[in-house]
């Protein structure tokens, strides 16, 4: 399985057409209200959590956050201040069972400019579903070979499934460059030395429902990195099983068998589809 037929790379270049979709129509909008009055959306809530969190907030309001039939709205206030109140109102969606897999770590909510808004626990992200960030790396090497990894199988979220050689959340206070060398290092064993050469080539948007959880929306930036030829990956953090070689056709058709997680999966068909032009 070396070549790559006409049918799977329109197969893949049609998945990349469909990387962001819109909320379902029952989502409940959350807008962020500035201080001119002028509103954004910036996440969705499953339906199946509207009646817990009005009722919640009915019986113990909470600072910049209130809700109306049609939407939930969110104050602009000091970013400390809102990221409080965020989290005040994470903490009870969490006691009611809505965000599995608390990590105590945060994200934050960027605007388009770059402005940080709020911070929150990560895992409240895909419950609100609020803008996130990640990054993901090619790992390739001269042979035109990929090496990805397979995801711990006590992974809350897609267990058991292939990845990237090294992906991961970009936490409140980084960058995504540091992001990307930190996840090769925790995720892959790679060192500085060799992580210091990856190239930026590119951001895919990510939007998507994920059933009994919420919206996921991201903005994944991507790497490649070629790899020396006697590097063999290991992982340093528990959160991947293994690793596997395999050419770009392989790669390929277990993409189309929906063996990856859905973030990796666009990730590498991208790569596939610009390493074949």
């Amino acid at each position: 399985m070396n070549t790559l037929s006409t049918s799977t790379l329109a197969a893949l270049e049609e998945m990349l057409q469909n990387t962001a979709r819109s909320a379902p129509p029952d989502f409940l909008p959350i807008q962020l209200i500035g201080s001119n009055g002028v509103s954004q959306t910036i996440g969705h809530l499953n339906p199946e959590f509207i009646s817990y969190l009005q009722e919640s907030l009915g019986k113990d309001p909470i600072r910049f956050i209130s809700t109306s039939p049609d939407q939930i709205q969110v104050t602009l206030g000091k970013p400390r201040e809102l990221s409080e109140s965020l989290y005040q109102l994470a903490q009870r969606m969490r006691l009611g069972g809505f965000i599995p897999g608390w990590r105590n770590e945060d994200f934050a909510w960027l605007d388009q400019n770059g402005h940080k808004y709020f911070r929150l626990e990560r895992a409240a992200f895909r419950t609100f579903g609020f803008r996130s960030m990640a990054t993901h790396i090619n790992g390739f090497t001269k042979a035109n070979t990929l090496w990805l990894g397979r995801r711990s199988e006590t992974k809350s979220t897609d267990p058991g499934r292939l990845d990237n050689i090294a992906a991961g959340g970009i936490t409140a206070d980084e960058t995504p460059w540091v992001s990307a060398r930190r996840e090769l290092w925790e995720e892959a064993g790679v060192p500085p030395q060799i992580a210091d050469e990856i190239e930026p080539v590119g951001r895919i948007h990510m939007r998507r429902t994920i059933p009994g959880r919420g919206f996921h929306d991201e903005l994944l930036f991507v790497y490649d990195l070629e790899l020396p030829d006697q590097f063999v990956p290991t992982n340093h953090d528990g959160e991947v099983s293994g690793f596997i070689e395999i050419s770009l056709a392989e790669a390929a058709a277990r993409i189309l068998a929906d063996e990856f997680t859905s973030d990796a999966a666009f990730v590498t068909a991208d790569f596939i589809l610009r390493r074949t032009k």
